[in-house]
């Protein structure tokens, strides 16, 4: 598709139902990143919780992407995609107020804890294996980037004033008080998704017997392997992703502070600066798909993300050149994933069947995220063994080579999504052979080309 062309489609900031959704995230997003300071400060100040039981805490929102394959195979088979969304933002929004709710009756307790962080992990999954589907009926494919820049961009400007939002809102209102507010921004988004009207996919026939629900999850994995765009996006996101955690933001701030010598205020400094790299590379990414294509843009992103932490690494010199390394290393790392993530999350959005959407994006859970806990185990183990400088390095270098999983791949050569065949410009969709075809399908799988690039009216 041309510069012209792509110009030409309508902005989705004219769209009702894309603003109404993207707000809903947006205050959403906000609200996590008061939640994120909040419960460990609860678990810590009014529990006075050692560093392991914290850790535990951690462990157990991860927890619930282990069955994240299981319970998108269960989501496929579910028609109305929009009313889990719904249902997964009031659960989250019910588990959260228990707590300032326990602590006027001065009965919080560890456990209530770990049940929090449990349930609010597993809403969190079954709101992410919903949303794919739910995305592609909202979003023209034409404006799958634009869409998903736009996402970006808010969850970026989340990590950016959120601490700076939360802080003083936590040292005000006390933790366990200030987690309203991030459950009245579940409730928002709750309300907001219901008045986003979509023509969601109806639910699959069932002519012959239906497979079981462990059946359904393994297709889904089967799928991602056989397809050649989805196998090395999803080896190339768990990769870097191992080793990005294997650097993860603890060790990072144990080095900055004991290796390079930095004042936990110059360390926020440093991080806060990541953050508008991040927030700069969410709206750059659709000019930088334009200009050098959606697959090299993967690429980029891909080598972006986590080679930067060599600069950290190398750091220093003066207290100025150190704190500049540690903040230019998080400013083009935080591009990097930007610019990875849009793109690729783009990718996979025109190129799996409607039928497999949500396994396959639990799939991609299951293994994308299951793979940090571990990334971060070797790199404590590593920080033992080779010290703090040393295991940067590693994840740097480990991470910069995910692109092997890309270059053989056809993702590479992908310039646009645009959905007028032509070979080479356009993904390597897969045949919809699942039951999407039905009358008023408003994509039709991702064979269902000029179907999909039709812009809806809001």
């Amino acid at each position: 598709m041309t510069g012209t062309a792509r110009s030409a489609e309508p902005s989705l900031w004219r769209d009702r139902r894309f603003r109404r959704f993207w707000a809903g995230q947006s205050v959403s997003q906000f609200g996590d990143r008061i939640t994120e300071l909040a419960l460990p400060l609860i678990a810590v100040g009014a529990l006075d919780a050692t560093a392991n039981e914290v850790a535990w805490l951690t462990a157990l929102i991860w927890t619930p992407n282990l069955l994240a394959m299981v319970l998108g195979a269960w989501v496929d088979h579910r028609a109305r995609k929009r009313r889990l969304m719904i249902l997964a933002d009031l659960v989250r929004a019910a588990v959260l107020l228990s707590l300032p709710a326990a602590y006027l009756l001065d009965a919080v307790t560890l456990g209530q804890l770990y049940v929090v962080a449990l349930l609010t992990g597993a809403a969190g999954v079954l709101f992410n294996t919903a949303y794919p589907p739910f995305f592609v009926r909202l979003v023209p494919r034409s404006s799958y980037v634009d869409a998903n820049s736009k996402l970006s961009a808010a969850r970026s400007a989340s990590f950016v004033a959120g601490p700076a939002i939360g802080g003083p809102l936590v040292q005000v209102l006390t933790a366990p008080v200030a987690i309203v507010v991030d459950a009245l921004t579940f409730l928002a988004s709750a309300v907001l998704i219901s008045r986003v009207s979509v023509a969601e996919q109806p639910a699959a026939a069932t002519a012959t017997a239906e497979p079981s629900l462990v059946r359904r999850a393994r297709d889904g994995l089967a799928f991602v392997v056989r397809h050649p765009v989805l196998r090395a996006g999803l080896g190339c996101a768990a990769t870097v992703n191992f080793f990005t955690f294997v650097a993860g933001s603890g060790l990072l701030v144990l080095y900055a502070s004991r290796s390079l010598g930095l004042s936990a205020t110059v360390i926020g400094i440093a991080f806060g600066i990541g953050s508008t790299g991040a927030l700069l590379g969410a709206v750059l990414a659709p000019r930088i798909s334009l200009r050098f294509g959606v697959g090299r843009s993967i690429c980029l992103g891909a080598v972006l993300f986590p080679a930067p932490l060599a600069i950290a690494a190398a750091a220093d010199g003066p207290l100025w050149l150190r704190a500049g390394a540690l903040a230019a290393a998080q400013f083009l790392s935080g591009f990097g994933v930007m610019l990875f993530d849009v793109n690729l999350n783009s990718l996979q959005a025109a190129v799996i069947p409607d039928g497999m959407r949500s396994r396959v994006a639990g799939a991609y859970s299951t293994i994308n995220y299951g793979i940090r806990p571990v990334g971060a185990v070797v790199g404590g183990l590593l920080a033992t063994l080779v010290g703090l400088r040393a295991t940067l390095l590693v994840a740097a270098v480990g991470g910069a080579l995910s692109l092997l999983w890309l270059l053989p791949s056809p993702i590479p050569r992908i310039r646009s999504l645009a959905p007028e065949g032509a070979p080479e410009g356009a993904p390597g969709e897969a045949p919809d052979n699942t039951e999407d075809n039905a009358p008023g399908n408003a994509e039709g799988g991702t064979d269902g080309a000029d179907a999909v690039s039709r812009p809806v009216a809001p």
